[in-house]
């Protein structure tokens, strides 16, 4: 399985290009998560992200990065400023792979096939140039300038959802066209698949494939990401049926190799049948938190701790942490508990309720009942912006932000300013919802508890390599 590393350029304390209070790293990361979340949905691809959120990371942070877990294609994406408008790609200027040279053809002609007609986008050209992550990773690598940040008609369409999600989805496409990555078996997830050994250094796993294939066993590497943590599982089979995986797991034990099964998490889970010696579990009332908690505020988690967190119970929950946070700061809404609403009304993105994955509805907007199956949005981008213009009608009764298009279609039915906290929502945004703002926090809880755990297990490891160091 190939590996893709995708560079959303500049972070953190260096904003990229600025104008007009638009800065350059967000759309970077924005384009950049719609190129992750669409290939991981539709191809069998590895996923590397030089970051997830708004870090800080040097140059020389990114190709050492990049050489070190050694991908198969390196994906820069950029937006461009200086007074120009359109887009360019850019392969290094001294010597090149002619694969190199044939993935930009392809990315670039495809890219600007797709925003060209319906966007009028120029196409300024394939380029070479002397940059720094095309001269110093080790791997083919290509950098995109999407966009003039300084121009009116171009930062216009950097802050249209829609066009985003166009350019993004044609990135992903196009890179999966240049790589020849296959595309996702419908049944996938119904393969249990035996893993010989989970890694963190690659040479330790590449010794176990040697291990296996002297005793005439097949397997290879596939690179995960976890918590941004890189594993290197060893696979050695995919079953449909348990019972060979089983059989699988059993061989290797044999040999001397412990192995596991990985499998998807069941999208409808069966709650546990209690046994008839075991005692009745008093129930207590819930602990509401936060009773006068504001809908209204600034976030406080990041958001990979929001998409962390969701996949500590969905695997494969959809990570739009950072779409919540923007639209949420935009809003002047707390994005992070909006998140955990998100959770709450999708079974944390399982979608086991009335709502559909593809309808892209993450609050439920419009469900009433059997038959209305409620609002449907095009794109992951615009149902998260509809969630938190939901919000906005409820909390607030100030006009949407200069700019912004209203894609909430229930919002001139909301009562302005009827709640300002989140428990206010009882009864409004769920009938009769007694405790639904109360559930709301309780998730968000959880999840703020979560972030404190992680970061509690890395400071272990930190002062322990700090106490190596001395």
């Amino acid at each position: 399985m190939k590996t893709i590393m995708i560079d959303p350029g500049h972070g953190g304390t260096d904003p990229g290009a600025v104008y007009n209070g638009n800065e350059e790293k967000t759309f970077n990361l924005l384009t950049a998560l719609i190129v992750r979340d669409f290939l991981l949905k539709n191809y069998n691809v590895n996923i590397l992200m030089t970051r997830t959120g708004n870090e800080t990371l040097s140059l020389t942070e990114r190709s050492n990065f990049a050489n070190r877990n050694n991908p198969d294609f390196y994906l820069s994406i950029h937006h461009n400023a200086g007074g120009g408008t359109g887009f360019e790609s850019y392969v290094y200027n001294g010597s090149v792979p002619s694969q190199t040279i044939t993935y930009q053809r392809i990315i670039h002609d495809e890219v600007i096939s797709a925003i060209n007609t319906p966007y009028k986008v120029i196409d300024r050209g394939k380029k070479r140039a002397n940059f720094h992550v095309l001269r110093e990773t080790n791997m083919s690598s290509l950098l995109l300038e999407i966009l003039f940040i300084d121009n009116p008609k171009d930062i216009a369409l950097m802050n249209n959802a829609t066009f985003r999600n166009t350019v993004g989805v044609a990135i992903a496409r196009s890179v999966a066209k240049a790589l020849g990555l296959p595309a996702k078996i419908v049944n996938e997830k119904e393969l249990f698949k035996v893993i010989a050994g989970s890694f963190t250094k690659r040479e330790n796993a590449e010794d176990r494939v040697n291990e296996l294939k002297r005793k005439g066993m097949n397997s290879f590497i596939d690179t995960v990401v976890v918590l941004d943590r890189t594993y290197y599982r060893v696979q050695t089979g995919a079953f449909a049926e348990r019972v060979n995986a089983e059989n699988q797991v059993a061989s290797l034990k044999k040999m001397g190799i412990e192995a596991f099964i990985f499998v998807r998490v069941d999208d409808n889970p069966k709650p546990p049948v209690p046994s008839p010696t075991d005692p009745p579990k008093p129930t207590q009332p819930p602990n509401p938190p936060g009773i006068q908690y504001s809908i209204l505020g600034t976030s406080v988690l990041h958001a990979e701790q929001l998409d962390d967190f969701a996949r500590t119970i969905n695997r494969d929950a959809s990570l739009l942490g950072e779409f919540y946070l923007f639209y949420g700061n935009l809003y002047g809404i707390r994005g992070d508990v909006a998140y955990s609403q998100a959770l709450h009304e999708t079974n944390y993105f399982r979608f086991t309720g009335q709502v559909k994955p593809d309808q892209n509805n993450y609050a439920g907007i419009g469900t009433t009942g059997p038959g209305n199956d409620g609002a449907s949005f095009k794109t992951p981008e615009e149902g998260v912006l509809a969630h938190i213009q939901h919000l906005y009608a409820y909390a607030s009764t100030n006009p949407i932000p200069q700019g912004q298009s209203l894609v909430d279609p229930r919002f001139s039915l909301v009562t302005r300013g009827s709640a300002k906290n989140w428990t206010d929502l009882n009864g409004k945004w769920a009938v009769p919802g007694t405790t639904y703002g109360q559930s709301i926090l309780s998730v968000f809880n959880r999840n703020i508890k979560n972030a404190i755990k992680v970061m509690d297990e890395q400071k272990i490891v930190l002062n322990d390599t700090l106490g190596k160091l001395k």
